[in-house]
């Protein structure tokens, strides 16, 4: 085939002529980049491969990581993963061979996605985010993703995401916004975590997490000044009261002294706040995760000390003085999990004394049938979103929509086996969340998704808006 008959075969010449006549009425100064990505851009918009591999999350167990490519380049993306959660959300599908990885292998998983997925969505485009997510779910054909496995699903969707963002030529957050139909870039409140209780640290402290809300703020940058101060005076507090070992780390970066009550964990942030400077900048939230400690009808205060668990059990009704009284004595604005989650009512009565932001994690688990029913019966009035709960891009921005139109407030939440993926700092961006919980201002899976955030404030430059103040209502 002559040179004359390979142009004439792919059309070239006119395409390369196009492309001549552009540059030159953009008078660049650099005609063959310019010509380059003019070229570029004439090329189909298609996913072309799909790879998958296993990784280590931030707690050393295997997750999946997807490289998905397009002739733009290629995308990667992971998938967070926390304690299972398989009654009401999507399923992690782990190998269970005990002999490999005690059982949390993701081979399976990784297989699904280099023979399955891959063939299934190869060709399509990627800025097409809703098709394939429903390709996905109809290849899978079960209610919670656990044919395919909502890790390997939700690992190819972000990845998607990033191509489709990319194929664009707009920034992430950007693509998510256009996805959901909005168009207003808030930088969100970050939740910082500073000390760690419950089921995820060793001490003997029955809540979960004590954080703080840097709403005085007036950028994010200096949102995570704040955070980092108050996390490092915090230290300060714990050994000058503890010792040094009172200053272990556990998974999301939390400080886990040897406390046991709730007020003694909140006057140690209150005494790291005292000296910030911070003061009247810093609001506290908690989660309870108070189904770790329910039995029955009551509540284990103890739980976690063998010589002391039982005696110190607490009913709904008294578990509702203990938070009224905290709310009382402590600058606390949002509670997560405050009851079992299936303990509606106490919930709901809570919920309707507004003496704070009621966070739904347990109770709603991201589950779209859970949250319809918490907002006909005014359980809460917060999502926590955890984006492996429902499996896909697109249904994480369905429940936020639900959520918003309901007036509530949404959290975009970490997991405890984070990786470096920092897409759910694009996310919280992209829908305009309000507020971010990425563990403390410590560790790199964590601090990826705050740093991501500092980068998209300074992209957005002037026009960066902070949502402060306003975190409930952005």
């Amino acid at each position: 085939m002559s040179v004359q008959d390979y142009l004439d075969k792919h059309m070239l010449s006119r395409k390369i002529e196009d492309a001549v006549n552009a540059a030159v009425r953009a008078k660049t100064a650099d005609p063959v980049l310019f010509i380059s990505n003019h070229m570029r851009k004439a090329v189909p918009s298609a996913i072309t491969k799909v790879k998958a591999r296993q990784i280590l999350d931030s707690r050393g167990i295997p997750t999946v990581e997807v490289d998905l490519y397009t002739n733009k380049g290629m995308f990667r993306a992971s998938a967070p993963s926390g304690a299972p959660s398989v009654m009401y959300g999507a399923i992690e599908l782990r190998d269970g061979d005990k002999a490999t990885y005690l059982g949390n292998g993701v081979s399976k998983a990784v297989k699904n996605i280099n023979e399955k997925i891959s063939e299934a969505i190869v060709g399509m485009d990627p800025i097409l985010q809703n098709q394939i997510d429903q390709a996905m779910i109809d290849l899978d054909k079960t209610e919670k993703k656990g044919e395919l496995g909502a890790n390997a699903i939700l690992a190819v969707s972000i990845a998607a995401c990033r191509a489709g963002a990319a194929e664009k030529e707009v920034p992430l957050y950007k693509h998510i916004a256009d996805l959901s139909g909005g168009g207003n870039h808030v930088l969100p409140v970050p939740a910082f975590t500073l000390i760690s209780g419950g089921k995820h640290a060793g001490n003997n402290l029955a809540l979960r997490e004590i954080m703080i809300l840097p709403v005085g703020a007036q950028t994010f940058e200096e949102a995570m000044q704040m955070g980092s101060e108050t996390y490092h005076h915090l230290k300060a507090v714990i050994a000058e009261k503890y010792g040094p070992h009172g200053c272990n780390v556990v998974e999301d970066g939390g400080l886990a002294p040897d406390i046991t009550s709730f007020r003694e964990g909140l006057d140690l942030v209150m005494e790291a706040i005292g000296r910030t400077g911070y003061t009247n900048k810093l609001k506290i939230a908690i989660d309870v995760a108070a189904t770790d400690f329910c039995i029955g009808s009551k509540y284990d205060l103890d739980f976690k000390s063998p010589k002391k668990s039982g005696q110190n059990f607490k009913s709904g009704e008294e578990m509702i003085e203990i938070y009224k009284e905290l709310c009382k004595d402590y600058p606390i604005v949002s509670i997560e999990d405050p009851f079992d989650k299936e303990d509606w009512e106490q919930v709901k009565f809570f919920s309707g004394l507004r003496i704070c932001q009621v966070v739904g994690d347990g109770l709603l688990m991201s589950n779209p049938k859970r949250i319809e029913r918490a907002i006909q019966e005014n359980a809460c009035d917060a999502l926590l979103l955890k984006v492996n709960q429902l499996g896909t891009v697109t249904e994480a921005i369905e429940v936020v929509k639900m959520a918003k139109d309901a007036k509530w407030g949404v959290v975009i939440s970490q997991r405890s086996g984070e990786t470096d993926d920092s897409f759910l700092a694009d996310l919280s961006v992209g829908l305009a969340t309000g507020q971010i919980k990425a563990g403390a201002p410590c560790r790199g899976e964590r601090l990826a998704k705050y740093n991501q955030l500092i980068r998209i404030e300074e992209e957005i430059g002037e026009q960066a808006s902070y949502v402060g103040e306003n975190w409930r209502h952005s």
